[in-house]
């Protein structure tokens, strides 16, 4: 709970700097990184403000009710705070720090950056060691919705078993839905999707992202039927070139996991 303060702290620098700004052109490409990904998925990329915005930005922070998670892009180190405990990666081990013991009932190595990555679509579907296939539409409401499954190659990340599918708007490219697998706990190959609506988004420095979001139920050929729960809503979303350091993320002091 150490952290409280000075997560303070920076949500009020961060709102200093929170500016809807034009979206740089996209060139469908990630400076630094191969051009590797489907042309069709750079418009989306481009849809939601493009990867170069996406890569000029160091930090993140939104909030998922009384949590508060904020991740550095680059390293990936993440905190995400609550009344009643924080958690973290600090690049190399997830701490977990409880006002009393037991408060947490979850996995802090499965959860710390669950949201994140719901979050930080579409632009997470471009990291490194990713392979793309396109895969049959999704079909709602009368509307098809092209699709790309994304998995990893070996030993990237927690879970390079996991699998995501994105399907977009046909006219319009934006993201529409995800599937996605989870591996985390079994880590075997898991063929048994899930299915998430993004219902609505909004615009953060220049980025599109995510403030709604919806679980959806499927029929037996796998397409969305009706809502499985009610929406996840993200609030005070913040994005900022600026970097914190590296001790912002470290376990604090006392703290035994």
């Amino acid at each position: 709970m150490k952290k409280v303060l000075l997560l303070a702290c920076i949500i009020i620098a961060f709102s200093c700097k929170k500016e809807t700004t034009k979206a740089a052109e996209n060139k469908f490409s990630i400076a630094g990184a191969p051009n590797a990904f489907p042309i069709e998925l750079g418009k989306v990329f481009k849809k939601h403000g493009s990867l170069n915005a996406w890569k000029e930005a160091q930090t993140l922070s939104f909030n998922k009710g009384e949590e508060v998670h904020i991740a550095d892009l680059r390293s990936r180190k993440t905190v995400v705070t609550a009344p009643n405990y924080s958690m973290g990666f600090d690049g190399r081990i997830v701490w977990l720090d409880e006002l009393e013991k037991g408060m947490y009932k979850g996995n802090p190595a499965f959860y710390y950056n669950l949201y994140f990555y719901f979050y930080a679509m579409p632009f997470v579907l471009a990291d490194n060691g990713i392979r793309y296939e396109k895969v049959s539409d999704l079909s709602f409401e009368g509307v098809q919705y092209p699709g790309y499954k994304i998995s990893y190659k070996g030993n990237i990340g927690s879970s390079p078993d996991d699998n995501y599918i994105v399907y977009y708007h046909p006219e319009t490219f934006q993201m529409e839905w995800l599937k996605y697998t989870v591996t985390f706990n079994s880590k075997e190959v898991n063929t048994e999707y899930h299915l998430i609506k993004y219902d609505v988004w909004e615009n953060t420095g220049g980025l599109v992202l995510p403030s709604e979001i919806t679980w959806y139920q499927m029929d037996a050929r796998g397409m969305p039927s009706e809502a499985a729960r009610a929406p996840v809503k993200f609030t005070f979303p913040l994005i900022s070139k600026a970097k914190l350091a590296n001790s912002f993320f470290e376990k604090p002091v006392g703290v035994q996991k």
